[in-house]
Protein backbone atom coordinates (compact mmCIF):
# COMPACT_ATOMS: atom_id res chain seq x y z
CA UNK A 1 0.00 0.00 0.00
CA UNK A 2 1.36 3.41 -0.91
CA UNK A 3 2.37 6.02 1.61
CA UNK A 4 -0.19 8.75 2.49
CA UNK A 5 -0.05 11.66 0.12
CA UNK A 6 1.97 14.47 1.68
CA UNK A 7 2.18 17.55 -0.46
CA UNK A 8 5.53 19.32 -0.36
CA UNK A 9 5.20 22.61 1.53
CA UNK A 10 6.25 25.95 0.19
CA UNK A 11 9.39 27.19 1.85
CA UNK A 12 7.55 29.66 4.05
CA UNK A 13 5.17 27.05 5.49
CA UNK A 14 5.99 25.29 8.77
CA UNK A 15 6.67 21.55 8.85
CA UNK A 16 4.04 21.13 11.59
CA UNK A 17 1.10 23.34 12.41
CA UNK A 18 -1.67 23.03 14.99
CA UNK A 19 -4.55 25.45 14.48
CA UNK A 20 -7.06 25.93 17.33
CA UNK A 21 -6.69 22.27 18.33
CA UNK A 22 -9.01 21.06 21.06
CA UNK A 23 -9.20 17.60 22.60
CA UNK A 24 -11.84 16.22 24.93
CA UNK A 25 -12.06 12.96 26.83
CA UNK A 26 -15.27 11.42 28.14
CA UNK A 27 -18.74 12.78 27.54
CA UNK A 28 -21.58 14.48 29.36
CA UNK A 29 -20.86 15.28 33.00
CA UNK A 30 -17.49 13.46 32.82
CA UNK A 31 -16.22 15.33 29.76
CA UNK A 32 -12.75 16.78 30.24
CA UNK A 33 -11.22 19.37 27.92
CA UNK A 34 -7.54 18.40 27.77
CA UNK A 35 -6.56 20.92 25.08
CA UNK A 36 -8.33 24.26 24.93
CA UNK A 37 -7.46 25.68 21.53
CA UNK A 38 -3.78 25.15 20.78
CA UNK A 39 -1.95 27.11 18.08
CA UNK A 40 1.58 25.88 17.42
CA UNK A 41 3.90 26.08 14.42
CA UNK A 42 7.19 24.18 14.15
CA UNK A 43 9.65 24.64 11.31
CA UNK A 44 11.84 21.89 9.88
CA UNK A 45 15.10 21.58 11.78
CA UNK A 46 13.90 23.05 15.07
CA UNK A 47 14.71 21.55 18.48
CA UNK A 48 11.70 22.25 20.71
CA UNK A 49 11.31 21.35 24.38
CA UNK A 50 7.75 20.98 25.65
CA UNK A 51 7.25 21.51 29.37
CA UNK A 52 4.41 21.77 31.87
CA UNK A 53 3.03 20.18 35.03
CA UNK A 54 1.16 16.87 35.01
CA UNK A 55 -2.27 17.33 33.45
CA UNK A 56 -1.23 20.43 31.54
CA UNK A 57 -1.95 18.90 28.12
CA UNK A 58 1.62 18.46 26.89
CA UNK A 59 1.37 14.68 26.57
CA UNK A 60 -1.99 14.97 24.79
CA UNK A 61 -0.44 17.44 22.36
CA UNK A 62 2.51 15.10 21.76
CA UNK A 63 0.15 12.19 21.08
CA UNK A 64 -1.63 14.28 18.46
CA UNK A 65 1.66 15.43 16.93
CA UNK A 66 2.77 11.80 16.79
CA UNK A 67 -0.45 10.71 15.06
CA UNK A 68 -1.25 8.47 18.03
CA UNK A 69 -4.45 10.44 18.67
CA UNK A 70 -6.64 12.90 16.77
CA UNK A 71 -7.95 16.33 17.75
CA UNK A 72 -11.62 16.70 18.53
CA UNK A 73 -11.67 20.12 16.85
CA UNK A 74 -9.14 22.14 14.91
CA UNK A 75 -6.51 21.37 12.30
CA UNK A 76 -3.21 19.49 12.30
CA UNK A 77 -1.12 20.08 9.19
CA UNK A 78 2.03 18.08 8.45
CA UNK A 79 3.94 19.18 5.36
CA UNK A 80 0.75 20.88 4.23
CA UNK A 81 -1.46 17.78 4.59
CA UNK A 82 -4.47 17.85 6.90
CA UNK A 83 -3.69 14.99 9.28
CA UNK A 84 -7.09 15.28 10.98
CA UNK A 85 -8.68 14.16 7.69
CA UNK A 86 -6.51 11.06 7.28
CA UNK A 87 -7.81 7.58 8.05
CA UNK A 88 -6.26 5.49 10.83
CA UNK A 89 -4.27 3.50 8.28
CA UNK A 90 -3.01 6.67 6.61
CA UNK A 91 -1.90 8.07 9.96
CA UNK A 92 -0.07 4.82 10.66
CA UNK A 93 1.76 5.08 7.35
CA UNK A 94 2.62 8.70 8.07
CA UNK A 95 4.13 7.61 11.42
CA UNK A 96 6.21 4.90 9.75
CA UNK A 97 7.48 7.24 7.04
CA UNK A 98 8.09 10.53 8.85
CA UNK A 99 8.15 10.04 12.63
CA UNK A 100 10.45 8.39 15.16
CA UNK A 101 9.63 7.87 18.85
CA UNK A 102 11.77 7.69 22.00
CA UNK A 103 10.23 7.04 25.42
CA UNK A 104 11.28 7.30 29.06
CA UNK A 105 11.07 3.52 29.37
CA UNK A 106 13.43 2.20 26.73
CA UNK A 107 10.84 -0.34 25.51
CA UNK A 108 13.46 -2.75 24.21
CA UNK A 109 12.73 -6.43 23.70
CA UNK A 110 14.67 -8.08 26.51
CA UNK A 111 15.74 -11.29 24.80
CA UNK A 112 16.78 -9.80 21.49
CA UNK A 113 20.00 -8.07 20.53
CA UNK A 114 20.51 -4.36 19.96
CA UNK A 115 20.66 -5.09 16.23
CA UNK A 116 17.33 -6.94 16.27
CA UNK A 117 15.66 -4.24 18.36
CA UNK A 118 16.74 -1.56 15.90
CA UNK A 119 15.63 -3.63 12.91
CA UNK A 120 12.08 -3.95 14.25
CA UNK A 121 10.53 -0.86 12.54
CA UNK A 122 12.01 -1.98 9.23
CA UNK A 123 10.57 -5.46 9.72
CA UNK A 124 7.12 -3.92 10.18
CA UNK A 125 7.72 -1.85 7.06
CA UNK A 126 8.48 -4.98 5.04
CA UNK A 127 12.16 -4.35 4.26
CA UNK A 128 14.24 -7.45 3.43
CA UNK A 129 16.82 -8.87 5.86
CA UNK A 130 19.86 -7.45 4.10
CA UNK A 131 18.44 -3.94 3.98
CA UNK A 132 17.34 -4.15 7.63
CA UNK A 133 20.75 -5.32 8.78
CA UNK A 134 22.63 -2.59 6.92
CA UNK A 135 20.32 0.18 8.13
CA UNK A 136 20.40 -1.01 11.76
CA UNK A 137 24.19 -1.25 11.75
CA UNK A 138 24.42 2.30 10.41
CA UNK A 139 21.92 3.61 12.99
CA UNK A 140 23.76 1.98 15.89
CA UNK A 141 27.06 3.42 14.69
CA UNK A 142 25.49 6.89 14.49
CA UNK A 143 24.61 6.74 18.21
CA UNK A 144 28.07 5.51 19.23
CA UNK A 145 27.29 1.80 19.53
CA UNK A 146 29.33 0.27 16.70
CA UNK A 147 30.49 -3.12 17.95
CA UNK A 148 27.60 -3.54 20.38
CA UNK A 149 25.14 -4.96 17.85
CA UNK A 150 24.93 -8.42 19.43
CA UNK A 151 24.49 -7.36 23.05
CA UNK A 152 21.10 -7.77 24.73
CA UNK A 153 19.60 -4.98 26.87
CA UNK A 154 20.73 -6.73 30.07
CA UNK A 155 24.32 -6.37 28.87
CA UNK A 156 23.99 -2.61 28.32
CA UNK A 157 23.96 0.37 30.68
CA UNK A 158 20.90 2.59 30.91
CA UNK A 159 22.52 5.18 28.66
CA UNK A 160 23.40 2.54 26.10
CA UNK A 161 19.85 1.14 26.18
CA UNK A 162 18.44 4.60 25.50
CA UNK A 163 20.86 5.00 22.58
CA UNK A 164 19.61 1.69 21.17
CA UNK A 165 16.08 3.10 21.50
CA UNK A 166 17.16 6.26 19.68
CA UNK A 167 18.82 4.19 16.94
CA UNK A 168 15.54 2.30 16.56
CA UNK A 169 13.70 5.63 16.26
CA UNK A 170 16.01 7.02 13.56
CA UNK A 171 16.61 3.83 11.54
CA UNK A 172 13.72 4.76 9.22
CA UNK A 173 15.34 8.19 8.65
CA UNK A 174 12.37 10.16 10.02
CA UNK A 175 11.84 13.88 9.54
CA UNK A 176 10.76 14.29 13.18
CA UNK A 177 11.94 12.66 16.40
CA UNK A 178 9.42 12.80 19.25
CA UNK A 179 11.10 12.17 22.61
CA UNK A 180 8.93 11.72 25.70
CA UNK A 181 11.04 12.23 28.86
CA UNK A 182 14.05 10.57 27.18
CA UNK A 183 16.30 11.14 30.21
CA UNK A 184 13.72 10.32 32.88
CA UNK A 185 15.28 6.95 33.80
CA UNK A 186 18.91 8.04 33.65
CA UNK A 187 21.41 9.55 36.05
CA UNK A 188 22.77 13.05 35.47
CA UNK A 189 25.83 12.06 33.44
CA UNK A 190 23.92 9.68 31.17
CA UNK A 191 21.18 12.30 30.75
CA UNK A 192 23.64 14.85 29.41
CA UNK A 193 25.11 12.24 27.06
CA UNK A 194 21.67 11.53 25.62
CA UNK A 195 21.02 15.25 25.23
CA UNK A 196 24.33 15.60 23.38
CA UNK A 197 23.17 12.86 21.02
CA UNK A 198 19.81 14.56 20.40
CA UNK A 199 21.60 17.85 19.71
CA UNK A 200 23.87 16.08 17.20
CA UNK A 201 20.94 14.41 15.44
CA UNK A 202 19.26 17.80 15.17
CA UNK A 203 22.32 19.77 14.12
CA UNK A 204 24.19 17.27 11.94
CA UNK A 205 21.33 15.25 10.46
CA UNK A 206 18.64 17.93 10.27
CA UNK A 207 16.10 15.93 12.29
CA UNK A 208 13.41 18.05 13.89
CA UNK A 209 13.32 17.18 17.60
CA UNK A 210 10.25 17.59 19.83
CA UNK A 211 11.00 16.66 23.42
CA UNK A 212 8.74 16.51 26.46
CA UNK A 213 10.66 17.01 29.70
CA UNK A 214 10.12 18.08 33.30
CA UNK A 215 13.80 18.97 33.71
CA UNK A 216 14.85 22.56 33.09
CA UNK A 217 18.50 21.60 32.58
CA UNK A 218 17.48 19.19 29.82
CA UNK A 219 15.12 21.73 28.20
CA UNK A 220 18.03 24.18 28.15
CA UNK A 221 19.56 22.22 25.24
CA UNK A 222 16.60 23.11 23.02
CA UNK A 223 16.41 26.19 20.83
CA UNK A 224 12.82 26.85 21.85
CA UNK A 225 10.78 26.06 24.96
CA UNK A 226 6.98 25.73 24.88
CA UNK A 227 5.21 25.57 28.25
CA UNK A 228 1.72 24.12 28.70
CA UNK A 229 -0.58 25.05 31.60
CA UNK A 230 -4.21 23.90 31.99
CA UNK A 231 -4.60 22.76 28.38
CA UNK A 232 -3.18 25.92 26.85
CA UNK A 233 0.21 27.19 25.73
CA UNK A 234 1.21 29.58 28.49
CA UNK A 235 4.63 30.48 27.12
CA UNK A 236 6.51 29.95 23.85
CA UNK A 237 10.01 31.44 23.93
CA UNK A 238 13.24 31.13 21.99
CA UNK A 239 16.26 29.97 23.98
CA UNK A 240 18.90 32.43 22.85
CA UNK A 241 21.73 30.52 24.54
CA UNK A 242 21.04 26.77 24.38
CA UNK A 243 23.35 24.52 26.38
CA UNK A 244 26.28 23.33 24.30
CA UNK A 245 27.18 19.67 24.94
CA UNK A 246 30.55 19.13 26.59
CA UNK A 247 33.30 17.20 24.82
CA UNK A 248 32.96 14.35 27.33
CA UNK A 249 29.25 14.03 26.61
CA UNK A 250 29.75 13.95 22.84
CA UNK A 251 32.26 11.13 23.25
CA UNK A 252 29.62 8.94 24.98
CA UNK A 253 31.59 8.30 28.13
CA UNK A 254 29.71 5.15 29.20
CA UNK A 255 30.54 3.06 26.14
CA UNK A 256 33.04 0.92 28.01
CA UNK A 257 30.76 -0.12 30.84
CA UNK A 258 28.11 -2.85 30.97
CA UNK A 259 26.72 -1.77 34.33
CA UNK A 260 22.94 -1.64 34.35
CA UNK A 261 21.80 1.76 35.59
Amino acid sequence: MSEPLIQQPQTQLPLIQLVDVKKTYGSGSTEFLALKGIDLSISAGEFVAIMGPSGSGKSTAMNILGCLDSPKFGQYLFKGAHVEDLTRDQRARLRRRYLGFVFQGFNLLARTTAQENVELPLLYRGDNAEKRRAAATKALASVGLAGWEHHTPAELSGGQQQRVAIARAIVTEPAVLLADEPTGNLDTQRSHEIMALLVALNKDHGITVLMVTHELDMAAYAHRIVTFVDGKIAKDVMNEQPTIPSLADTEFADLNTTEVI
